[in-house]
């Protein structure tokens, strides 16, 4: 019987017990790897942000309306949370987070957000890499390629700017894609001409990217019969998943690839912007980074749109597509696409984990 190990990756116990290790030794290297910190450091740091997460429902209740938004802050190693106006810092501080003023609430900006989706529409120019929320300035800040900038590029942003305060910033000059790949062998699935990597098992399957979904045979590591997609949406998302059978069946870990540690899964808890994230892949394994914003927008070109992503400084390449994002034992999200690669680095966004759970109303299997 074959057993079948979700492709994830463990940054923070967020339901540890305080004498629990917080990251294995193998996962702890890779993460001393990708953020320059000893172990030691890194156990601190993941405690802290296990903190945050778990501390952000209650802020955010007793910010009410006056939420503006929250982020991890590594250099304090606390929960920030965006208020607006005064009436609410008290009892947001109360809980023990920080508060900062911001211009608008968390509820306004994504309306906001919405309709810079809409106005955008699909002719997206390809020079714009997407645009996100940004609590810190209240802003809905558009990605433009670095040297790139151009009058259909002015034109495009004034067209958004006209749903709110809209600001522009340069990044990366290389194009978000998808991070699938021809096949090749020893790797986790394959379906069609396609390699793409396994994210969160879930109870009769796994969860995945949604730009892998094809019909027919999905094929495992070793080449034999694995299952089938049962849905999938890209774009737009980028989620699917994947029932299982022929002898197949489903953990709640992380397949370390040799390289690490196997670790569990326990959860789904959201960290918050700032926190660390790795992820792991069947063509790059292990690499961690920090989450740089949510609810972004992805423009792939040729009309691809991607809602909802989660951005980080994590790299990928290609065949990474579906693999797990995860901070501690808890599950963050899959592999949608990036840019660069990680021998020089790059930035690669995910799709958040609870939505898929939600949308196919499947359950993470945990340990």
């Amino acid at each position: 019987m074959k057993v079948l190990l979700a492709a994830v990756l463990t940054a923070a116990a967020l339901t540890a017990p305080t004498a629990q290790a917080l990251a294995v030794p193998g996962q702890a290297a890779a993460m001393q790897r990708d953020f320059g910190l000893n172990e030691q450091q890194m156990q601190q740091r993941l405690a802290a942000e296990t903190s945050a997460a778990k501390l952000l429902p209650a802020a955010q209740k007793a910010a009410g309306t006056a939420f503006g938004g929250a982020w991890y802050d590594a250099a304090t190693q606390k929960l920030v949370v965006g208020i607006v106006g005064q009436d609410h810092v008290a009892a947001v501080r109360a809980t023990g987070a920080q508060v900062t003023a911001v211009p608008v609430s968390e509820k306004a900006l994504n309306q906001r957000k919405a309709a810079v989706d809409k106005l955008a529409g699909k002719a997206v120019p390809a020079a714009v890499s997407g645009w996100a929320a940004d609590p810190k300035s209240g802003t809905v800040v558009v990605n433009v390629q670095a040297g790139k900038r151009s009058q259909a590029v002015d034109a495009f942003v004034a067209k958004l700017a006209t749903a709110g305060a809209v600001t522009v910033k340069e990044v990366a000059a290389q194009a978000p894609r998808t991070f699938a790949a021809g096949t090749v062998g020893g790797d986790p699935y394959y379906v069609s001409n396609i390699r793409c990597s396994i994210g969160f098992s879930v109870v009769g399957g796994y969860v995945t990217a949604g730009h892998c979904g094809r019909s027919g045979i999905v094929r495992g590591w070793d080449g034999s019969d694995q299952g089938s997609f049962q849905g999938w949406s890209f774009p737009g998302n980028d989620y699917a998943w994947v029932s299982t059978g022929y002898g197949w069946w489903n953990v709640g870990v992380v397949l370390g690839w040799g390289q690490v540690s196997d670790q569990l899964v326990r959860g789904s808890w959201e960290a918050p912007i700032g926190s660390s994230v790795c992820r792991s892949g069947s063509t790059s394994h292990w690499h961690c980074g920090t989450i740089l914003a949510k609810n972004e927008t992805v423009n792939y070109g040729n009309g691809q749109l991607f809602y909802g992503a989660t951005k980080t400084n994590v790299c990928a390449e290609p065949g990474d597509s579906g693999g797990s994002f995860i901070t501690g034992d808890q599950a963050q999200g899959v592999t949608s696409g990036g840019w660069g690669n990680c021998s020089s680095g790059g930035e690669t966004w995910f799709q958040p984990v609870n939505e898929i759970l939600q949308t196919y109303h499947l359950t993470l299997q945990t340990a």
